[in-house]
């Protein structure tokens, strides 16, 4: 299944960074509409996907662009700064991409990026409710023939409703989780759209059923191994989150910035050209501008350490990445939610006005800090740093 329209092939990092840049500026048009209403972006994917954004981390062997994880990184802050939601909506796919790069067999990787490159999207059915623990899988994957069925229920599967395939996580026989890329339209798999947080509104992170859905054993590769021996996997899905974190909060102080201009200018002395002579929203700026600038510096210097550990995976440089990543993950889970909480701090009601839907942004960070704790973020730092005890190798960190 490809689009109706031709895909857009991205060759470089720099028109990556071209491409996104001019999308966001039309998708942050009708953002605060598509939260206020919960319109799912169905037309807005289409050109999302008709862009080439997202085939840019397809290596270049397999005829992508093979970006940095830098280019990478900013890109995803592009798109979730002009909307949180459909930042959020392709990580999971950039998420299976780097499970197929260190685990696929050269056949599903020729196979599966060509799909990409073709514009179709991978969702996810990942997490699960009832388990002992957040890590533990019950969705299971047995033998049929030449293939096999998978029968489980999975939630939060961001990109699932949207997607034409649905990477799953699933157990074998074995007690050995695999991971299934799962046509979206196979007989006896539904998508039900069930997400109802109060952030991130439009992200589609409902529900999936598995009843007795075959799926060929060509679509099946290992997934727990990738987390049994340092890969980037982990990095690479956290430096995502951080890229919607550090876009979210991007957006709000925009958006600050813009409303302290414009809404208060009618109470501003005749004369007098400044938005504010206020000693306190000076402040406010000029903490948040700091903390976000140096968000931003450490999401490109995650990515520098990424690229290093994609290049050359060993203990040592994927634990490097690890850091490096979780760093800039806790310093922009506390700027997005800084950065919306004084925006409505400075706007005050208004914020949440239909014309201005201006707390969407403290919602939409909100709700996305709340993926995996942060405070764990610094418990993993500073044990490497005190103890030269390297992270766990979990997709968490």
């Amino acid at each position: 299944m490809t689009l109706s329209h031709p895909v857009a092939l991205i060759t470089s990092d720099e028109q990556a960074l071209i491409v996104a840049s001019d999308l966001a500026e039309d998708l942050r048009r009708d953002s605060a509409q598509r939260d206020r209403e919960r319109r799912l972006p169905l037309p807005e994917l289409d050109v999302f996907s008709r862009s080439g954004l997202w085939g840019i981390s397809v290596p270049k062997a397999y005829g992508g662009a093979g970006v940095s994880n830098v280019t990478l990184a900013k890109v995803i802050a592009l798109i979730a700064q002009a909307d949180g939601s459909l930042g959020q909506i392709p990580q999971n796919h950039f998420y299976a991409l780097e499970v197929l790069r260190v685990n696929g067999s050269p056949e599903q990787q020729q196979r599966l990026y060509a799909e990409v490159l073709a514009g179709q999207r991978f969702g996810n059915a990942l997490a699960e409710l009832g388990t002992k623990t957040a890590h533990d899988r019950i969705t299971s994957l047995t033998r049929d023939g030449d293939g096999f069925r998978i029968n489980g229920r999975k939630f939060y599967a961001t990109g699932a409703i949207y997607a034409q395939r649905i990477p799953t996580s699933v157990v074998d026989a074995n007690g050995v989780q695999q991971l299934a890329f799962v046509p979206r339209d196979s007989a006896g798999l539904t998508v039900i759209d069930d997400w109802s947080g109060f952030g991130q509104r439009t992200t589609g992170s409902g529900s999936v059923v598995f009843d007795n859905v075959w799926v060929a054993a060509q679509d099946v590769m290992p997934f727990q191994s990738a987390f049994e021996r340092p890969t980037t996997v982990g990095p690479l899905a956290q430096i995502l989150h951080a890229a919607i974190d550090t876009g979210i909060a991007r957006a709000a102080f925009e958006d600050a910035l813009h409303f302290v201009r414009t809404k208060t200018r009618p109470w501003i002395d005749a004369g007098n050209d400044k938005a504010t002579e206020d000693p306190l929203t000076l402040k406010s700026f000029g903490h948040l501008s700091s903390r976000l600038h140096a968000a931003e510096a450490l999401l490109e210097r995650s990515g520098e350490f990424l690229d290093r550990a994609q290049a050359d995976s060993n203990a040592q440089t994927v634990a490097a990445a690890s850091i490096a990543v979780a760093e800039v993950r806790a310093l922009s889970t506390e700027i997005s939610l800084a950065a919306g909480s004084t925006l409505f701090e400075l706007a005050g009601s208004q914020a949440t006005l239909a014309e201005h839907g201006l707390d969407r942004h403290w919602r939409n960070a909100r709700v996305h800090t709340l993926h995996d704790p942060v405070r764990w973020k610094y418990h993993a730092v500073g044990n490497y740093y005190l103890n030269d005890e390297n992270p766990p190798l979990r997709g968490t960190i």
